[in-house]
């Protein structure tokens, strides 16, 4: 509640008024503010984070795929990615060595790749394949950047071999 305390007047004309010590108890202020806070705390609805799924292939036997159609990404230490089109043993393009993050790594290789395979009408496929030197956001930075460059593309997370062991170490990104 509200308080007004003062002091009695005194009603000399000689002597000047004194002032009055107001005192507001703020009280049941806070408690309507922390009200308030909570019920639209309760009532809004906070933006749900948008992901995509993941479809795991299951086990079994590889199906084809066209070596000029297939997209290796092999994740190296240090946020290091080595991408190339083709197999390992005879790639179609040069091995590039990029960074994960940005327009200017990987996404526009991914891009210069798609625009490569798309002129003959066929759908690119992306595999990923993850090192022991890399870490877990090095594969979803790559798998959303993916997803920006390519659209709704076609990928596969898969256990990296030897030779792209061997390529990685080679380029000092293992």
């Amino acid at each position: 509640m509200a308080e007004l305390n003062s002091s009695p007047e005194q009603t000399t004309a000689k002597k000047p008024r004194k002032k009055l010590n107001a005192r507001v108890d703020l009280t049941a202020m806070v408690d309507l503010a922390f009200l308030l806070i909570t019920f639209f705390m309760l009532t809004t609805s906070l933006q749900k984070p948008k992901m995509f799924g993941v479809v795991m292939p299951s086990d079994g036997p590889p199906g084809p795929a066209k070596a000029s159609h297939t997209m290796t990404i092999c994740l190296g230490k240090n946020n290091q990615v080595l991408s190339y089109l083709g197999l390992p043993d005879a790639p179609l393009t040069p091995l590039k060595i990029t960074s994960d993050n940005g327009k200017d790594g990987l996404r526009q290789n991914i891009v210069e790749i798609k625009q490569r395979v798309e002129k003959d009408g066929s759908s690119l496929l992306v595999i990923i394949k993850a090192s022991d030197h890399s870490v877990y956001a090095n594969l979803v930075n790559v798998l959303d950047e993916v997803n920006i460059a390519g659209g709704n593309p076609t990928y596969a997370i898969s256990a990296i071999e030897p030779k792209d062991v061997d390529m990685l170490k080679q380029r000092n990104a293992y």
